[in-house]
């Protein structure tokens, strides 16, 4: 007698590339809104460091889903250790480049960590209003069912 087969890995789209996607989309939409607010406050190096922030942010969510599909295709364990170890790779990566421009005369770290901040957080909280919480449809918003 067999034992079942058991899927190791995800062999279905990516769809973390799908919501990595909207929110770098999204991410872009608010920029110049977040930029202005930089720029009246703190002058060019309150927009540049805005802009930075930004960078950053964008950057983080698309590393994280390009680091997540890749090991889905691979195996569920490997994902689970992307997922932690993951995380703490693209902190400290964000880390080393905010060290790495401490001192610079235009960085301005007061927008540079409220950006870091409320832009991670406020992607997050408007993605989920688009993301299904249905696993057979992530990153699509579900139609009404018809009667």
């Amino acid at each position: 007698m067999t034992a079942p087969v058991v899927a190791a890995r995800d062999l279905g789209p990516a769809t973390e590339r799908q919501v990595a996607a909207d929110l770098v989309r999204r991410g872009l939409l608010a920029l110049p809104v977040v930029a202005a607010v930089g720029a009246l406050a703190w002058g060019l190096d309150g927009l540049a460091s805005v802009a930075l922030a930004a960078g950053l942010v964008l950057a983080n969510f698309w590393l994280s889903a390009a680091l997540l599909a890749w090991a889905a295709r691979i195996s569920l364990g490997l994902l689970m250790g992307v997922a932690l170890f993951g995380f703490l790779l693209r902190l400290g990566l964000i880390s080393a480049v905010v060290l790495a421009v401490a001192d610079q005369p235009w960085l301005e770290p007061l927008p540079l960590g409220i950006t870091l901040v409320v832009s991670h957080l406020g992607l997050l909280i408007w993605e989920t209003r688009y993301v299904s919480a249905s696993l057979a449809f992530p990153g699509l918003k579900p139609s009404p069912p018809e009667e």
